[in-house]
């Protein structure tokens, strides 16, 4: 048996009971935006045909041949497959993804008991649709259409083989016995992962004025990495109290290019998000919008990383201003569930030419502009440097990469080829290393 799959041995719906399951769907309130996917809308057309005197076998025909292809878009990628069974996957997924009074409220860890208790009704009925497995189903259309027979197969799918919080959680709705282990097991989940898109994806990019979802993320992981253990050591530190919920400083990885800062910061996001942590990924363009980007995680539940790559300022950029607030703060209290991660190739974020220290500028305070300019760093509560490997370090990623990609090259060899790689080409760091192992895959592959 599927880990994931209660067993059950749904009865044959009666007409009497689909008319009534039917009358009763209308009433819903918090869930009522699961039953406006395209999905649940297709099932109660077809269950409405399905509980007339005498159905007409071609709209009935019609109604599943259009739902069993709902479905199988829906579930057209892997990750998105939680159950086998291709229906139930798809409400638990409505359930999950749907932004309601007890999935926010539940984010924020205190369900208001009026609303809780409005969800535990509404999910004991979506429960009877839930039981609708799709051979059940398909054998209620079969019956009403005789002619149909042998048309479909029931849309059961492989599961995803990922065992992620989302599988998790599906698994416990599936096997739960009563409406009170449905409601505690939304709530753990939406409190950690949230609802709608937060509880569906990991990475965000802000984006025209919005959040949009990355539904490919860097699959970069920290076991990939070979190199920088003791500098990203405090980074991860900091990570695992954010998580949990305790103090956690906003973040400055610095140093030259290529060695590893951004790589560390998507590599912890992918570590961490099955404990809810999320990444939003924010150009340095877009830092003028930050007031906005607070606005849409302020009060949600999970944690938020803000990845900002490359930041420095030119001297006239002002960017920096918006930055400041949120890592000082304002007269507006900033959100406990953000911090920044920012990576930059040198230590004083915003340029400082020598006209800021002497007579050439005009300014009247010019110290006290050129502190302005220079404190920006210092807000970081913690700064991590990276600097480029020497030749020992740089032998060592490479032989490490080598290894975890299974080169079998003689140890004075690979040396040898990776420090005349190093001379002929951008310099020596991680990401030359990487460059030089790529080629020798390639080579030997080849």
């Amino acid at each position: 048996m599927n880990r994931r799959l209660c067993c059950y041995s749904p009865r044959r719906m009666e007409r009497g009971d689909t008319k009534a399951l039917l009358e009763r769907t209308r009433g819903l309130a918090v869930f009522r935006g699961v039953l406006e996917t395209p999905g649940a809308r297709d099932l109660l057309s077809l269950l409405a045909l399905l509980s007339e005197d005498e159905p007409e076998q071609g709209a009935v025909v019609e109604g599943y041949g259009r739902l069993w292809r709902t479905l199988a878009d829906a579930l057209a990628e892997p990750s998105g497959r939680l159950l086998p069974d291709a229906w139930r996957s798809y409400l638990a997924q409505a359930v999950l993804e749907d932004e309601n009074p007890f999935s926010l409220e539940a984010e924020r860890g205190n369900p208001e008991p009026t609303v809780r208790e409005q969800a535990r009704l509404e999910l004991k009925l979506l429960r009877e649709l839930f039981d609708l497995d799709s051979g059940s189903l398909l054998r209620m259309v079969e019956g009403s259409a005789p002619g149909s027979v042998g048309a479909w197969v029931a849309p059961v799918f492989e599961p995803s083989p990922e065992i992620s919080p989302r599988t998790e959680v599906a698994g416990k709705l599936a096997a739960a016995v009563d409406g009170v282990q449905v409601v505690e097991a939304l709530e753990e989940h939406f409190a950690r992962h949230g609802a709608g898109d937060f509880g569906r994806h990991a990475a965000f990019r802000w984006r025209d004025g919005r959040l949009s979802a990355v539904t490919r993320p860097d699959p970069t992981r920290l076991a990939g990495l070979v190199g920088y253990e003791r500098e990203r050591g405090p980074l991860i530190e900091n990570t695992k109290r954010f998580v949990a919920r305790l103090p956690a400083h906003h973040t400055l990885l610095y140093g030259p290019p290529g060695t590893g800062k951004s790589s560390t910061v998507k590599a912890i996001a992918n570590e961490y998000a099955d404990r809810g942590l999320k990444v939003v990924e924010v150009s340095k363009g877009d830092l003028r919008e930050l007031p906005r980007v607070l606005d849409a995680l302020r009060d949600r539940g999970p944690r938020f990383v803000l990845f900002v790559d490359d930041l420095s300022f030119e001297e006239h950029e002002v960017e920096y201003k918006a930055l400041k607030a949120l890592l000082e703060g304002s007269i507006e209290e900033p959100p406990p569930n953000v911090r920044v991660y920012a990576t930059s190739n040198r230590r004083n974020l915003i340029r400082e030419n020598f006209s800021d220290r002497g007579e050439l500028d005009d300014d009247v305070h010019v110290r006290d502009t050129m502190q302005e300019k220079l404190s920006l760093s210092a807000r970081f509560g913690l700064r991590l440097t990276f600097l480029a490997p020497d030749q020992r370090r740089y032998v060592e990623i490479v032989a490490g990469l080598a290894e975890d990609r299974g080169i079998e090259i003689p140890e004075e060899e690979l040396r040898e080829r990776a420090l005349l790689w190093d001379r002929w080409h951008a310099g020596r760091s991680g990401r030359t290393a990487r460059q030089f192992v790529d080629e020798m895959e390639a080579e030997l592959g080849g």
